[in-house]
């Protein structure tokens, strides 16, 4: 989602709670990446309208979601926060682990990620960010592609993503794994610019 520092360094959670704010960074097996510029107005329309959803459907529920920045640390093991070498920041999550959460975010692989894809960070979402949701056993990762109107989306089954199921933004999508939630599109869809071809 970013540009890497290519300072060969391996950093940790403690290092990148150091580094200043008004750079944001995500830590990917050690290595910082910058985080691309702020994303167009499509991109937020579309985060802001995903997360607009799934909190009224969890109203009074367990689950909660959440809306970037959030830092999301996936240890490997049960390694001290300190010591953590991936954080990320998904453009919209599920939480429905209260024990997950704490003062500075998540800890431990959220129940549902989404990120909306933008020329910046298409491909560091759907190859990087993808291994690390697999590896970390996210069990639903949704890829949302404004410019072809179409969304991936992986599930996780006996703890790797197969094959993905792909979709047009139209009518309503149904999450996988928690098949009571459900996105609407097609207001959405209609606010964005129309394509050229």
């Amino acid at each position: 989602m970013g540009l890497p520092l290519r300072d060969h360094q391996h950093h940790t959670y403690s290092e990148y709670l150091t580094w200043p704010d008004d750079v944001r960074y995500e830590l990917i097996d050690g290595q910082a990446v910058m985080m691309a510029p702020a994303p167009n107005l499509d991109h937020q329309d579309i985060v802001g309208e995903l997360f607009y959803q799934i909190r009224q459907q969890l109203e009074g529920k367990p689950c909660r979601p959440f809306i970037a920045p959030v830092d999301v640390r996936l240890p490997r093991g049960d390694e001290a926060n300190e010591d953590i070498d991936t954080v990320v920041q998904p453009d919209v999550i599920i939480v429905c682990d209260p024990g997950k959460l704490d003062r500075r975010g998540v800890r431990g692989a959220p129940d549902w990620v989404a990120e909306v894809l933008s020329p910046s960070t298409a491909a560091h979402d759907q190859v990087v960010k993808r291994r690390i949701y697999e590896r970390a056993r996210v069990p639903e990762y949704w890829l949302v592609h404004p410019n072809d109107r179409t969304l991936t989306i992986y599930t996780l089954r006996d703890g790797a993503y197969g094959r993905p199921d792909i979709f047009e933004l139209k009518e309503t999508t149904r999450l996988q794994t928690m098949p009571e939630l459900e996105i609407a599109w097609d207001a959405l869809v209609e606010r964005l610019p129309k394509q050229e071809f």
